[in-house]
C-alpha cells in the first residue's frame, strides 16, 4: 500500500477547504466557529483512496495570516503541496508567505491548483495562469502541473485526482525501519476510550500494546489502539495520518508540539546548531534576535546566535545556534521555520545539524554536520565524547537506525565494543591505554616493593565517570598490562629488593617460623627487622601476598609450617565434636591463640561451630 500526505497552501478564502471537500467528500472544517465564520482556523483532515493500492491523506491549512502558526503545524509532514490560487483574486499575500514556507521546509513536490474557475471567463483565467507561472518560476513548482478546477461545478476534479495519483506512485518510500516519530497536532478525550492523539507518522511504525514516551515531558504511555483514517488498524506506518489511543496519561498531559517515540531513545534539547536561509524579502537577521521557532507541530520562542556574531543579510545562508525557551525533540535533518517576533511574519527557514552541540563549536564542525555522509558525523561525535557513546546514543544523536549506525562505526575509525554495544574514538582508545601504562610505570618507580595499583585507583585517576566496563575492555586490549585480582601492574614489573631488605625479609619470616604456634606480635617482629618501619611493613605485605605468612587474626600471623601440622591433626579427627578445652589439650596452645585459630579453621571450612562446640569437617 502506498501512503501519501498532501497539504494545501494558499491565501484565505481561495477555496482550499472546498477543494478538499470536492476531492474526498469530507468537510475538513471541524470546528463550530469555522462553520459559522466560513473560514478555516485550525488544521483540517480528510482522506481518499486514489486507487486500490494508493491512500492519500489531506491536511487542509488555514489561510488567514493570523493562523499561519496553525498552518505550520500541519505542513511539516506532507509529501507534496497543492498551492491553491483563486481565479478571481490571483496571487495574494498569504499565497506568497505559504509558498515561502513550503520552499524553506524543503518541499520538492507539488502542483498549482487554480480554484473558482467557474467565476471568471477564459481570458481572466489565462491571465491568472500566466501570473502563476511567473510566480513559481525558478522554484520546485516551475514546470509542475497547473490545473484549473471548480469545487462548485466539479470541473477538473477528476483530472486532479489522476494527477495526485501519479505523484503518489512516484513518492520515495518513508523510513519505516527508523524509530517511530509522531508529532502531536491534536489531543482530546473520547468517552469510553480515554486519551487520543493524532498526527502524521513521520517514520517507523506504531502498534497496539507498544510503550511510547511523550517527548519532551518524559511520561510513558501504552498504546491501547491505533486508527488510520477513522478505522481500527493493527499498526500505523510512516506516511499515514494516525490516531493513537493512549493508556496511562490524561489528554491534558499532551499538547500540540509534543512527539511520541520509543522510550529513552532520544534526548530533548533546548540548543540547536543549524543551517539557516534568510528570505530575500526579510530584513537582516541580527545576532541574538528573538524569533518564533516552528518545527514539526511545535512553536517555541527562541533566540538566534549567529556563528560569526554578525547579521545574516537578506537572501543569505549561514550557520547559527538557536536557543529554545522550552525543550523539544529535534533530530539532525529536521527542518524548521523562523518567524519574526514583531510583526509576526516568516523570515527564514533551516535545517537542524546537531541537537546536542558542545558549548563552543567551530565552523568546521558545522560543515561536517551539514554533509550527507554519516561516517564523518559519527567520528565527530565520538571524538567529542571522552568515554565514547552507546550505539543507542549515536542512533539518538543522528536519527539513524541502530543497524545503520553499527555498519558505519568501523569505517568511521571507531573502536567498537560489540558486547557492550559501545564505541570510542580510535585515538581516544589508544590514548587511554597509554595513560594507564604511564600511570603504572610511575607507580612502580615510586613504589618498587608494591606489586601493583588497584583497579579502583586506576579507574578513579584515569577514567572518572566512565562506564564500569570500559576499564576491563581496555585491559583486555593492553597486552603490556597484567591484572592479578584487583591489582594491575606492567608485565615488566619485578620486585627488586635491596640487600638490607632481603636480610630483613628473611629475618621477619624466620621469626614467625621459629615461633611455631606461640607467635610474637607483628609490631615486635618489624621493630627488630633492622630497617625502617615503612619498608618493614611493605616486606610483611609481600610475605602475606606470597603466602609465606598467614594472617589468622588482626596482629596475629603464623608461618604455614606451624599451621600445616595443625590442619593435619584436625583432619585425622574428621567428624569428631570438640570444645576449646580439647583443642588446647591437643595443641598445647593457650586460649589467647586457641580462639583465633579455631575461628580461622572455621573460615577455612576445616571446622564448623555448633553452639559452644565444633565439628571437624
Amino acid at each position: 500500500m502506498i501512503h501519501s500526505v498532501i497539504g494545501t497552501a494558499g491565501h484565505i478564502d481561495h477555496g482550499k477547504s472546498a477543494l478538499v471537500r470536492a476531492l474526498t467528500g469530507i468537510d475538513p472544517d471541524r470546528l463550530e466557529e469555522e462553520k459559522r465564520r466560513g473560514i478555516s482556523i485550525d488544521l483540517g483532515f480528510a482522506h481518499l483512496a486514489l486507487a486500490p493500492d494508493v491512500q492519500a491523506s489531506f491536511i487542509d491549512v488555514p489561510g488567514h495570516e493570523r493562523f499561519v502558526k496553525n498552518m505550520l503545524a500541519g505542513v511539516g509532514g506532507i509529501d507534496l503541496v497543492m498551492l491553491v490560487v483563486a481565479a478571481d483574486e490571483s496571487i495574494k499575500p498569504q499565497t506568497r508567505e505559504h509558498f515561502d514556507i513550503c520552499r524553506l521546509l524543503g518541499i520538492t513536490r507539488g502542483l498549482t491548483v487554480i480554484t473558482k474557475a467557474d467565476l471568471v471567463d477564459a481570458e481572466i483565467l489565462e491571465l491568472v495562469q500566466l501570473e502563476v507561472d511567473e510566480f513559481t518560476a525558478g522554484s520546485f513548482l516551475e514546470g509542475a502541473p497547473r490545473l484549473a478546477v471548480s469545487a462548485k461545478t466539479g470541473r477538473g476534479i477528476e483530472e486532479l485526482k489522476k494527477t495526485l495519483l501519479g505523484f503518489a506512485r512516484q513518492l520515495p518510500k518513508r523510513r519505516t525501519t527508523h524509530a517511530p516519530r509522531l508529532p502531536v497536532d491534536r489531543s482530546f478525550a473520547v468517552k469510553g476510550f480515554g486519551t487520543v492523539v493524532t498526527g502524521t507518522l513521520l517514520t517507523g511504525t506504531i502498534k497496539a500494546e507498544q510503550e511510547l514516551e511523550i517527548y519532551p515531558s518524559g511520561k510513558l504511555a501504552r498504546v491501547r489502539g491505533v486508527q488510520v483514517h477513522g478505522k481500527a488498524a493493527q499498526q500505523a506506518v510512516a506516511g499515514q495520518r494516525t490516531a493513537v489511543n493512549l493508556a496511562g496519561v490524561e489528554h491534558g498531559d499532551l499538547h500540540r508540539g509534543m512527539v511520541l517515540s520509543l522510550p529513552g531513545l532520544y534526548a530533548p534539547t533546548k540548543v540547536l546548531d543549524c543551517s539557516i536561509s534568510l528570505l530575500p524579502s526579510a530584513k537582516a537577521l541580527k545576532h541574538r534576535a528573538p524569533v518564533h521557532f516552528h518545527a514539526g507541530t511545535a512553536e517555541i520562542e527562541a533566540e538566534v546566535r549567529m556563528a560569526s556574531r554578525t547579521a545574516l543579510q537578506p537572501g543569505e545562508s549561514g550557520y547559527a545556534r538557536i536557543v529554545l525557551r522550552e525543550p523539544a525533540l529535534l533530530l539532525p535533518g529536521d527542518r524548521f521555520i523562523l518567524r519574526k517576533f514583531s510583526p509576526v511574519v516568516t523570515i527564514a527557514g533551516g535545517v537542524v545539524l546537531d541537537a546536542a552541540p558542545p558549548r563552543r563549536a567551530h565552523p568546521d564542525r558545522w560543515a561536517v554536520l551539514a554533509g550527507d555522509a554519516l561516517a564523518p558525523k559519527l567520528a565527530l561525535y565520538l571524538k567529542e565524547s571522552r568515554w565514547g557513546l552507546s550505539f543507542q546514543q549515536l542512533a539518538g544523536r543522528t536519527g539513524v537506525p541502530l543497524g545503520e549506525v553499527q555498519q558505519v562505526l568501523k569505517p568511521a575509525g571507531a573502536v567498537v565494543l560489540d558486547e557492550q554495544r559501545w564505541a570510542l574514538d580510535g585515538g581516544a582508545w589508544q590514548g587511554l591505554q597509554e595513560s594507564i601504562r604511564k600511570l603504572l610505570a610511575a607507580y612502580h618507580k615510586q613504589n618498587p616493593l608494591q606489586p601493583g595499583l588497584s583497579k579502583e585507583e586506576v579507574r578513579s585517576r584515569e577514567l572518572p565517570g566512565a562506564p564500569p566496563f570500559l576499564l576491563e575492555a581496555l585491559l583486555k586490549a593492553s597486552p603490556g598490562v597484567v591484572g592479578e585480582g584487583e591489582l594491575l601492574r606492567l608485565a615488566t614489573h619485578k620486585l627488586h629488593l635491596k640487600t638490607d631488605e632481603e636480610d630483613a625479609l628473611r629475618k621477619i619470616e624466620g621469626a614467625f617460623a621459629s615461633a611455631g604456634l606461640s607467635v610474637p606480635s607483628a609490631a615486635e617482629v618489624l621493630k627488630n627487622s633492622g630497617i625502617d618501619a615503612n619498608r618493614a611493613r611493605t616486606l610483611l605485605q609481600i610475605l602475606l601476598r606470597e603466602k609465606r605468612l598467614v594472617k589468622v587474626a588482626e596482629d596475629l600471623l603464623f608461618h604455614p609450617s606451624a599451621l600445616t601440622p595443625l590442619r593435619q591433626l584436625l583432619t585425622e579427627r574428621k567428624g569428631q565434636r570438640f570444645g576449646v578445652t580439647e583443642f588446647k589439650d591437643w595443641t598445647g596452645v593457650s586460649r589467647k591463640y586457641a580462639i583465633p585459630l579455631l575461628e580461622y579453621f572455621d573460615r577455612e571450612r576445616v571446622t564448623r561451630r555448633e553452639g559452644d562446640a565444633r565439628v571437624i569437617l
